[in-house]
């Protein structure tokens, strides 16, 4: 190893364990009012086997646990993902307000990564003239990643974007919405 690789592993690795303001782009919130009830969209959230049906990103594969029981308050589920490769992150439902609101936050389902991750999903719904404004937030402001190489380890800092950049998530989350709104007119 050389002096240089050496101080840039010790530069990183020390960069992800240091405090930090969040970022403007740390959130990013893509809404739209659908002509439909809270308590019909809110069904497609609560079910993990229907969110293949509503991804705006083509990365979710489907639930890996064998129920689809309904999501609630502290449920954990697995999904099976692609983007790019396999894997499969394990999702724990953090908020949840029955008709108007829930977030979960995946992690890596492997036992070694378990720590790692941190990201929320959350779907706020507003009953509105014509409709519901539903409010897709994609929050990476406590995000962590360990990566590796053949140096060692880097830790990626809170707010860290792996793998998904904030264009390409709004663009994915519009989509997202795009395809509730088809599901719950059946248009």
């Amino acid at each position: 190893m050389t002096p240089r690789s050496k101080g840039i592993r010790e530069l990183i690795c020390v960069a992800g364990t240091l405090p930090r303001m969040a970022k403007a782009d740390d959130l990013v919130i893509v809404e739209r009012v659908i002509p439909a009830p809270p308590e019909e969209i809110f069904e497609f959230l609560a079910d993990p086997g229907g969110h293949r049906m509503i991804d705006g990103s083509d990365s979710v594969r489907g639930p890996r646990n064998a129920s689809h029981a309904r999501l609630s308050l502290g449920a954990k589920f697995d999904m099976a993902m692609k983007l790019g490769i396999r894997y499969t992150m394990t999702n724990e439902v953090i908020e949840f307000e029955e008709g108007r609101r829930i977030a979960w936050r995946p992690r890596p389902a492997a036992r070694l990564a378990r720590s790692f991750g941190g990201r929320v999903w959350r779907y706020e719904l507003d009953p509105v003239e014509g409709g519901t404004r539903v409010r897709e937030t994609w929050d990476i402001s406590r995000e962590r990643w360990v990566f590796g190489w053949a140096g060692g380890l880097a830790v990626g800092a809170p707010g860290f974007r792996f793998m998904v950049k904030p264009e390409r998530a709004r663009a994915s989350m519009a989509a997202t919405l795009d395809h509730i709104e088809r599901l719950v007119t059946r248009t």
